[in-house]
């Protein structure tokens, strides 16, 4: 009996130590903000079409499809939306996505 209380023990321990490695966040991954038009929203592919800004380092400017870390973020935004998200080094998803504030539109100079 004492023999399967030592194996249920380890076995517990075991699987502590694995789900907690697999929580963490990567660490010595360098994250970076990317900025971005959304073109399209796909909730069956949980991506979104994104005409992005450059962010040097990480990855020229370019329209393509992000998966993101957080699906109900699909139905928060619509095409023509401006976004923030982090980014992280040889990771393609969009984390952390948030709307950018609308900018006010520029005053056209009078001719």
């Amino acid at each position: 009996m004492r023999r399967v209380y030592k194996l249920a023990s380890v076995w517990a321990v075991s699987i502590f130590i694995t789900v907690a490695c697999f929580g963490q966040s990567a660490p010595g991954k360098k994250s970076y903000t990317f900025h971005g038009k959304i073109e399209g929203v796909d909730e069956s592919s949980k991506s979104l079409k994104v005409n992005g800004e450059a962010v040097p380092g990480w990855m020229s400017a370019m329209t393509m499809d992000y998966k993101v870390d957080d699906t109900t973020v699909l139905k928060k935004v619509k095409p023509g939306d401006r976004i923030t998200a982090t980014v992280y080094d040889g990771d393609l998803v969009l984390h952390k996505v948030q709307v950018a504030p609308k900018q006010p539109d520029t005053p056209k100079s009078a001719k």
